[in-house]
């Protein structure tokens, strides 16, 4: 499990366009994304527009050809601005992982010149969480298509993209445990069936959706059939645990700065003092920044361990998205507490992240499986157990 190396001189540039977009258009939009649950069109378009949607994307077909630490850095920055953009983000760059492997160039051209937003369509009603262990069909029929049967119940930018990273049961049920897809949004048989009014990520568009008699062309298929599992293990599950580490750091980091601008300029008018001049609160300020530069800390470390091929790769992966889960639920529900109730109110912006912050537990696979996936690899025993693969 590799990616690539990048340098100092790329992010710099990167993240230089990115302030940019966040000034003008992300930060601005933040607070309404989130109030009306409304999918943050104006700023992915603009993310696309910078090419910041094509990072990852090979330089052969137009690309940045950056690897993961770049993009990490990215959702990082985006995440500590507004949740539900970096979300969108995430889910569009753990599904590219898969198009640059397997899929069609005009699309992965698609992708690396910002004309193509694309998701994973994993959850489903039958299995939840268990991503590896899809219901949904997928039956060859006489015309050489395949029809697609499933009832997803999360998928991120549902109706707001132009494709699905799509998981099935394979054609061959002998053939392994999962197959995937690339679904072309506005396929017919392909609906969204819900609305999405979360706790928290709120213009997300994490909604459910229904194929039915949804037939795509047996090309559709990337890698073997039978073989979804193991590009979903190798090739995105890398991705999507490290990016969603570095969108918790980035709440986490964004809450500590809050709560440290709360308390140096908020002073009691009988004594004077400000809040910072208790040694309590420096005390509690001091461990929420610590927790949070542990998690940077343990991310670099992980972003390492891939760039360099090291033999804890795996582990790295599995550990940190359950501790950055762990680290961000804490340290929000810490700066709530440490700016009282000034947090309450919407204006300091720490109720919008401690609720952000809820979902990286929850999202498959959760902080349960991966402490027992973790326990597993560092035991010696295969990821999943042979039945559930």
């Amino acid at each position: 499990m590799t990616t690539t190396v990048d340098n100092a001189h790329p992010i710099t540039d990167v993240t230089s366009t990115l302030g940019t977009l966040i000034d003008d258009v992300i930060r601005p939009q933040a607070t309404t994304v989130d109030r009306e649950g409304v999918f943050p069109r104006q700023g992915v378009d603009a993310l696309a527009a910078a090419g910041l949607l094509g990072l990852a994307s090979s330089t052969e077909v137009g690309g940045g050809g950056h690897g993961m630490r770049v993009v990490a850095a990215v959702v990082e920055r985006l995440a500590a601005e507004c949740g539900s953009t970096a979300m969108v983000v995430l889910m569009h760059y753990a599904a590219t992982a898969v198009i640059e492997a397997h899929g069609p160039r005009e699309v992965r051209a698609g992708i690396a010149t910002g004309g193509h937003l694309t998701t994973l369509a994993f959850s489903e009603y039958g299995s939840r969480s268990h991503f590896w262990s899809p219901t949904g069909t997928a039956t060859a029929t006489d015309d050489g298509s395949v029809r697609l049967d499933a009832r997803k119940s999360w998928v991120t930018s549902a109706g707001e993209v132009d494709s699905y990273v799509w998981s099935s049961l394979p054609v061959t049920l002998a053939a392994g445990p999962m197959t995937l897809w690339l679904v072309p949004a506005g396929s017919a048989g392909l609906s969204v069936t819900g609305d999405f009014d979360g706790l928290g990520l709120r213009g997300n568009g994490s909604r459910p959706m229904t194929a039915d008699g949804l037939r795509v062309p047996s090309t559709a298929m990337m890698a073997a059939d039978g073989a979804g599992l193991d590009t979903a293990l190798g090739a995105v599950l890398p991705w999507f645990l490290v990016l969603n580490a570095a969108f918790c750091l980035g709440l986490a980091q964004s809450a500590v700065a809050e709560a440290g601008r709360h308390v140096t300029r908020t002073t009691l008018a009988h004594t004077g003092a400000a809040l910072r001049d208790a040694p309590v609160t420096r005390r509690d300020l001091a461990r929420l920044m610590i927790r949070t530069d542990a998690l940077r800390a343990f991310l670099g470390d992980t972003l390492t361990a891939l760039e360099t091929g090291r033999d804890d790769a795996m582990l790295r992966v599995l550990q940190v998205k359950a501790l950055a889960g762990e680290t961000v639920a804490d340290v929000t529900d810490g700066a709530m507490q440490l700016c009282g109730g000034s947090a309450f109110r919407k204006e300091l912006g720490l109720e919008r992240r401690f609720r952000d912050s809820r979902a990286a537990r929850v999202m498959a696979p959760t902080t349960d499986a991966l402490h027992d996936f973790v326990g597993r690899v560092a035991t010696g025993l295969p990821l999943l157990d042979e039945a559930n693969r």
